[in-house]
């Protein structure tokens, strides 16, 4: 009697079970809109790529008079990842079924500013600052990402997963630098003072590439067709350089009289002033004989084996990936 009584105990709660989880199941609706702001932050940093001719580190230098030389008083390596920042971004979801959705994002990003580079130079025994170059760059990008979606289905707090890639649409990278250095000239016989400041903007574009993207998350219902919902998505986008160009310039060179600091006369060199080698690099795998490299310079000014075309360096990499959470609604129609 016993196994009777116990098939006939789970025929029982087989029956009943639709009748269950009929009030727990969410009913489909077919289509969906979310919006959705976040943070992320850089899960694996790295050496950030150079500016122009100066290395990713942050360095001091104390410059000896007697001697004309200088020496390094410290030095690091700058890394990081343009990882962090703040996104956000417009879904359109699709149900198939109750347990799986496929949904297309469209989603604004923008990271943190970071130290790319900075070196500082000082007079020996008297701590004054003779010249200094600081470099910040950050990310903007736009980026399109399509994904399927994965949940039980539940009414009251339904957990989903999320998975798939990462389609950047625009995007660049962008490196504003600050220089300034302190200096002496001959001018007609007679020594001067020269003080030299420099702004410098540059726009660095990416090569097309494809990133992943990984989401779990759970949605509560606050009305009969709005939900809320919070997550925590990684995502891995590696981007490497195609070309750069120099879209702000302003240097100027004062001449002052040692006796009062009166400025004797005022240089200026503007963005139109610059070569197109200046202007444009194309970025390549390897540099060779064939390269448009650098070849002197003077002040600030570089010359190029052709000043007329743009110039190349080697390709660098960054990541614009990272760990982050995001919180939204989403409307259900």
């Amino acid at each position: 009697m016993k196994p009777k009584a116990a098939l006939l105990a789970a025929l029982c709660a087989v029956a009943s079970m639709p009748a269950t989880q009929a009030q727990s199941i969410k009913p489909t609706s077919k289509f969906y809109v979310k919006i959705a702001g976040g943070y992320y932050f850089s899960v694996f940093p790295g050496q950030f790529p150079k500016v122009g001719s100066y290395q990713p580190h942050d360095q001091h230098l104390e410059y000896n008079p007697t001697t004309e030389s200088s020496t390094s008083v410290s030095e690091k390596v700058l890394t990081g990842s343009y990882g962090a920042g703040g996104r956000g971004g417009l879904s359109f979801g699709w149900n198939i079924n109750r347990y799986i959705a496929v949904e297309g994002t469209f989603n604004y990003y923008r990271s943190k500013k970071n130290l790319m580079t900075r070196e500082v130079t000082t007079m020996a025994g008297s701590g004054q600052t003779l010249g200094k170059i600081e470099s910040h760059g950050y990310v903007d990008a736009i980026d399109f990402a399509p994904g399927v979606v994965i949940s039980p289905g539940f009414e009251k707090v339904n957990p989903y997963v999320r998975f798939g890639m990462v389609i950047p649409l625009w995007g660049n990278l962008k490196i504003e630098t600050d220089a300034s250095r302190s200096g002496t000239a001959s001018v007609g016989g007679q020594t001067v003072l020269t003080q030299t400041a420099i702004h410098r903007n540059e726009t660095v574009k990416p090569n097309v590439t494809v990133g992943f993207q990984g989401a779990i998350g759970v949605a509560f219902p606050v009305a009969k067709r709005l939900d809320i919902f919070v997550e925590a998505e990684y995502r891995n986008i590696p981007v490497r350089s195609k070309e750069k160009e120099v879209t702000a310039y302003d240097e100027k060179i004062s001449l002052l009289n040692p006796a009062n600091g009166s400025v004797i006369s005022t240089q200026h060199r503007g963005l139109n002033d610059m070569s197109t080698a200046e202007r444009h690099t194309k970025y390549v795998t390897t540099l060779d004989q064939h390269s448009n490299t650098p070849v002197s310079q003077q002040g600030a000014t570089v010359n190029y084996k052709n000043n007329d075309q743009p110039s190349n360096d080697l390709k660098s990499y960054i990541n614009i990936g990272g760990l982050g959470a995001n919180a939204g609604l989403r409307w259900r129609f």
